[in-house]
């Protein structure tokens, strides 16, 4: 899952206001069709006074050290990499893959085609299958199609959204290839069972980490379980520089090949214009790698401070009735909260439907969105197989529309509500007013119905 900026055109919120939310503008959202001021009224989308009125913590989050990291690049002159050893990126390349757990780490241009390059690096052939979850961004299956390769969609557990082991073995035919779990909103996904089965029918495990920076399962950190692991630095990651991705694996065999596919085919020994197999240039900048280290430093403090306020917000919001929080307990010893995700339940609210209760709650002042409207594989490029020359595109058998998520079908249209990283990044007022606003929504939905 690579980007939660997107995909939100039918949901409750348009994708300006997501980015105003999640940055230093509190949204403001008022129901359709409300006339003035109702002085009587107890919620603010009918007139009511709001519960918080400042905005949560901003995002990005940067001071002195990033702006002169910047200027010492520019100064530098060396904007890319150009060979040598003291790159930027190749020095966070390393330190990113330790801090997950890697040997290695390799810097490319965004989380996709992090996927593309670890999927290249696996020497799929034309036609194999992939697994991979229907609650996600596009990427995680697109980069499937851009391979030549087909995406299988496997429905997600209600309890974690992840990929649900218990209904993989069902999918795997002669042609499957590989597995890619998401770790969805920071959340792990089950890394035991799933490596179980892919050892057992001699899968690849290539993780999409894309919200799970620092995050870790049964202590060790997500992205090094895997074959290879796949992050995002795009403008709402956990750790960003606007855009940019990595790819880390512990393999030297596979790091020879993810080298050289981001590298224009370029091996360990080539010289300048000697291009050993098919590669592109898909390598980072050092203005992006700067700002990366920078942030790197302050990441493990902030993951530690959003899995803290996540718990809390587990505990305290678990008491509302209609309020579900996904639970903990699953395996993850640390969560690295990308979103934090609650489950709705409207019969709890007398039947008021999603839609109406996160326009209540973003105009109490806390930003919300009911994020994926509809399943992947609904999306109409997946259902008119628009993939272009791709093999997934000839296949007459391959029918999108018949497949059935329900897990991820509910979620999509009824159940899941999402709030933002940056918003437990604050102090404990800051959490508090989330679960006072969804308290007072909860006490007064007569008023919503």
């Amino acid at each position: 899952m690579l980007e939660t900026g997107a995909g939100f055109s039918r949901g409750a919120v348009t994708l300006k206001k997501i980015y105003q939310a999640s940055g230093a503008v509190a949204l403001l959202h008022s129901s359709p069709g409300q006339k003035g001021t109702d002085m009587g009224s107890s919620l603010a989308v009918n007139g009511g006074p709001k519960t918080r009125t400042v905005p949560f913590p901003s995002w990005p989050v940067w001071d002195g050290n990033d702006e002169a990291a910047l200027l010492a690049v520019l100064r530098s002159g060396k904007w890319g990499v150009l060979g040598g050893q003291d790159s930027r990126v190749r020095e966070f390349g390393q330190a990113f893959a330790a801090y997950q757990g890697a040997k290695y780490g390799v810097p490319v241009v965004n989380g996709t085609v992090a996927l593309r390059v670890a999927l290249l690096a696996a020497k799929l052939a034309e036609g194999d299958e992939v697994i991979v979850p229907p609650y996600t961004f596009q990427a995680t299956a697109t980069a499937v199609v851009e391979n030549n390769c087909v995406p299988v969609f496997v429905d997600v557990h209600p309890d974690s959204y992840n990929l649900d082991p218990a209904l993989i073995e069902a999918a795997i035919t002669m042609r499957t290839r590989a597995i890619i779990p998401v770790h969805f909103a920071g959340q792990a996904a089950d890394m035991d069972r799933i490596m179980t089965i892919a050892r057992r029918r001699n899968l690849i495990v290539i993780e999409d980490a894309a919200h799970a920076h620092g995050a870790e399962y049964k202590g060790r950190r997500l992205g090094s379980i895997g074959q290879m692991g796949c992050f995002s630095f795009q403008s709402s990651k956990n750790l960003t520089s606007g855009e940019g991705g990595i790819v880390i694996t512990s393999d030297d065999r596979l790091l020879t090949l993810i080298h050289a596919i981001h590298n224009c085919g370029r091996m360990p020994d080539s010289e300048w214009y000697d291009h050993r197999i098919l590669g592109m240039n898909y390598r980072l900048t050092e203005f992006q790698a700067a700002l990366l280290l920078c942030g790197l430093k302050r990441l493990d403090e902030q993951t530690a401070r959003r899995d803290a306020n996540g718990r809390y917000l587990n505990a305290k919001l678990s008491q509302i009735p209609g309020i579900r929080p996904m639970p903990r307990g699953q395996g993850e010893t640390r969560h690295s909260y990308h979103l934090y995700m609650f489950r709705y339940d409207a019969a709890a609210f007398g039947g008021v439907p999603r839609k109406r209760f996160l326009e209540a709650l973003a105009a109490e002042g806390v930003p919300c969105s009911p994020g994926y409207d509809i399943p992947l594989y609904r999306q109409p490029f997946f259902l008119q197989k628009a993939f272009g020359p791709y093999h997934a595109s000839k296949r007459p058998n391959l029918d999108y529309a018949a497949v059935q998520c329900p897990v991820c079908e509910k979620a999509c249209s009824e159940e899941a509500v999402w709030l933002f990283q940056s918003m437990l990044l604050g102090d404990a007022n800051d959490v508090d007013d989330i679960v006072r606003a969804i308290s007072k929504v909860y006490d007064h939905r007569e008023e919503l119905r």
